[in-house]
């Protein structure tokens, strides 16, 4: 019979040397490498005092962004819990009122934003998939908890402050097209 990758090889049985049927240069071969490894450089770090190098596309908290006015981005369009394959994103659609006009940025919005941080992948296709740059993986670390329901993160949680000294800078994570796009102002959605 022919192999169809060529990959297959032809298993010898061969015996055994004594040697090698006590085990001991194998053995010997493991210690060695064990023994090498111990005069290596450690590679722990002692986190809360020394925080480890990251790659500036590291993708970590999920923020919900707003735009220069304060509004909430999100207009509930659904695309993000869509492309996520984890099916972590959750949310409800509600219709903003006219008090509500300087809360929210279109007609309608999310009224129950809700991302399941154990099951999300951190693989930043929510972030890729938002028409109106909403959410975006920023370089914070999620939190340690002891309960489950803590992964849970609402709204309260990943919405940006609306005081602009503290809001969360994503520019690094946006490509150059994305800043000559939104330098043209005659789109709505850079307004």
């Amino acid at each position: 019979m022919v192999s169809l990758t060529g990959r297959s090889k032809i298993v010898s049985n061969k015996k055994m040397t004594f040697w090698e049927w006590i085990y001991i240069p194998a053995i010997v071969k493991g210690m060695l490498i064990t023994i090498k490894h111990f005069f290596k450089k450690k590679v722990t770090i002692n986190y809360p005092e020394q925080q480890r190098y990251f790659s500036p596309v590291f993708r970590g908290r999920h923020v919900l962004k707003r735009n220069n006015e304060g509004r909430e981005r999100c207009t509930a369009c659904g695309l993000c819990a869509l492309a996520c394959p984890a099916e972590a994103i959750t949310m409800t659609a509600a219709e903003r009122t006219s008090e509500e006009k300087h809360l929210y940025r279109e007609e309608k919005y999310a009224s129950t934003y809700v991302i399941d941080m154990l099951r999300c992948i951190f693989c930043g296709y929510c972030e890729d998939s938002c028409p109106k740059e909403a959410i975006f993986l920023t370089t914070r670390i999620v939190d340690c908890e002891n309960v489950r329901k803590n992964f849970i993160f609402g709204k309260d949680k990943l919405l940006e402050p609306i005081e602009k000294n503290k809001r969360i800078d994503v520019t690094k994570r946006q490509t150059p097209n994305v800043f000559e796009f939104k330098k043209n102002l005659k789109y709505s959605h850079n307004k």
